[in-house]
């Protein structure tokens, strides 16, 4: 970890999150028993990438990168709840977090959600939402040790699957 520097991203980021993102995204919904043709569509890299440029250049939204020497190995952004029916003064919601599957087990992923932790308790947010695919049983046990819940929220996913919701319940320092 010592050569691990996380930052504020910015759109000078965005092609090396993209790729990050990618090869994430790939690697859990293989494990998950997705086939490659069924990952991604032909538009899958543009809108990821349409997606992070929106956040990176959103007033209202955090982007921080986990960098390794010149290149980007993690990344993670937040910002104000999308889940349906949210409260704003009390939900943050953690969007997007990824480590290049090689980075797996290194502690970037938990040096990300601390700084979604510290997004939650800046803004004076008690609760953080997040969602996983419920085939991305590494996601969900790395939600479930930093204290996240099930909430019983679901959308549909693919591979006939559902993204899970999950609730954190942050206390004041």
């Amino acid at each position: 970890m010592a050569n691990i520097s996380i930052r504020p991203a910015g759109l000078g980021d965005l092609d090396a999150i993209v790729d990050v993102h990618g090869q994430a995204r790939t690697a859990y919904y293989l494990a998950g028993g997705l086939t490659q043709g069924e990952i991604d569509g032909p538009g899958g890299p543009g809108q990821r990438r349409e997606a992070w440029a929106r956040c990176l250049e959103s007033d209202g939204r955090k982007a921080w990168c986990a960098r390794e020497g010149d290149g980007v190995v993690g990344a993670a952004a937040m910002g104000p709840p999308l889940s349906p029916g949210a409260d704003a003064t009390t939900v943050g919601e953690l969007y997007q977090m990824h480590v290049l599957p090689s980075h797996w087990g290194k502690g970037i992923g938990g040096q990300l959600h601390s700084l979604f932790v510290q997004f939650l308790r800046e803004a004076d947010l008690r609760t953080g939402h997040v969602e996983a695919w419920e085939r991305n049983h590494r996601a969900q046990a790395f939600y479930a040790r930093h204290g996240w819940k099930p909430d019983g929220r679901r959308r549909p996913g693919p591979g006939n699957s559902s993204y899970l919701g999950m609730r954190l319940t942050v206390t004041a320092d």
